[in-house]
């Protein structure tokens, strides 16, 4: 069963709708928010401990493109770079709370 985010019950940190799987994780360093439709990629970054910027990067390890204060501008660059429209992103429900 999924929600309105298209998050799914069984695992909360993947989550698809309208063609995009995003995927959140967390390394030793960051949070973060990886996104996929059909190819074309995005993912959001932020430390450990949730209080610096988002970095938007094109993938989860490529190089910086933008940082961001606000998840909702963030979402803003990823939804550009994936060519749908922000509201279209389904955000696993760890990722939420992401940005400042």
């Amino acid at each position: 069963m999924t929600d309105e985010r298209g998050a799914s019950d069984a695992d909360d940190t993947r989550a698809e709708a309208n063609g995009i799987t995003a995927t959140y994780s967390e390394t030793g360093d960051e949070r973060v928010l990886e996104f996929d439709r059909s190819g074309a990629t995005a993912a959001v970054a932020q430390n450990r401990e949730g209080y610096a910027m988002l970095k938007v990067r094109p993938t989860a390890t490529g190089d910086e493109l933008e940082r961001y204060y606000g998840f909702d501008m963030a979402l803003d660059h990823v939804a550009e770079r994936l060519g749908v429209a922000p509201h279209e992103l389904p955000v696993p429900e760890p990722a939420a709370d992401m940005g400042m």
